[in-house]
């Protein structure tokens, strides 16, 4: 058995499908899961990753589990007590969804600090575990979507700033090979697309999904961090204008571990956005 949290995110959802297709025993669980968010013969159940005592029930019997970091609720995690309810559940193997940004940002208290105790607490749990440490997600572009939807206009800052965004679909697939097969504990795997792409490619490409042009309008990074305060606390926000506007060697570098895990190429945004073109429709 292997429990997905997260599981109506872009990259738990994807993952609960990929394992699902694949055969074998998963038990989805997020705060608001219902049968609706999870294919025919995948067990649902409601728990919160903030709560590890709620996720105890969740976790009782299973072999496996796919961790998220929290995000940008990461400091509501106790990793510690995540942990030892899944070595209690049985648990032998952990593969946790954390990000680039432990290595790249390593002084920023959202991104490199907060990142680095949860992963050392997965480290140091004992259970066996594999770490993915993705970019930027192409689905991130569906804050964009309204204003697609309405005015065919995107607004970004940075726009000619690239970095190699990767698909969440992408992710789940590594995900799964690490959580089915053997060979991948003790791994930090790095995560990114094939490619750097700019906000203004990324306008370009939803355009070309739903066939029609799609405006590209510069913000300031004021306007930015304005908007991205409305939903993300200010260290988060800092540090994610600091990685699009002025992005370290490492944090454009194009990672070779999808290819190396799947054996093919990570897809690429303009795949993506074919593919989720009906959100911006």
């Amino acid at each position: 058995m292997i429990v997905v949290t997260g599981a109506t995110g872009n990259v738990g959802r994807s993952l609960v499908e990929v394992l699902a297709a694949a055969g074998g025993q998963v038990r989805a669980t997020s705060r608001g899961i219902s049968q609706a968010d999870v294919p025919a013969g995948v067990e649902h159940r409601r728990a919160d990753l903030a709560d590890a005592e709620s996720l105890r029930p969740v976790l009782d019997g299973a072999d496996a589990l796919f961790m998220q970091n929290g995000g940008a609720g990461a400091h509501l995690l106790s990793p510690q007590d995540i942990l030892d309810a899944a070595k209690a559940g049985g648990v032998e193997r952990v593969v946790l969804l954390s990000s680039q940004g432990v290595a790249t940002r390593p002084q920023s208290p959202s991104h490199g600090e907060l990142g680095r105790s949860i992963e050392d607490a997965v480290r140091e749990s004992g259970i066996e575990w594999t770490i993915l440490r993705p970019g930027g997600f192409d689905s991130n572009s569906y804050a964009w979507a309204e204003p697609v939807r309405t005015a065919r206009t995107v607004a970004a800052p940075f726009g000619d700033v690239g970095l190699p965004t990767i698909d969440p679909a992408d992710i789940a697939e590594v995900a799964a090979a690490a959580l089915h097969e053997d060979g991948h504990a003790g791994q930090i795997y790095e995560l990114t697309g094939p490619a750097l792409v700019t906000p203004r490619d990324q306008a370009e490409a939803i355009g070309d999904a739903l066939g029609e042009p799609v405006r590209f309008v510069e913000q300031s990074r004021e306007q930015a961090r304005e908007q991205m305060l409305r939903f993300m606390p200010e260290p988060v926000v800092e540090t994610t204008l600091a990685i699009l506007g002025d992005p370290t060697p490492a944090e454009q570098r194009i990672s070779p571990d999808v290819e190396r895990v799947l054996g093919r190429a990570p897809g690429t945004y303009a795949e993506w956005a074919r593919r989720n073109a009906a959100a911006f429709r």
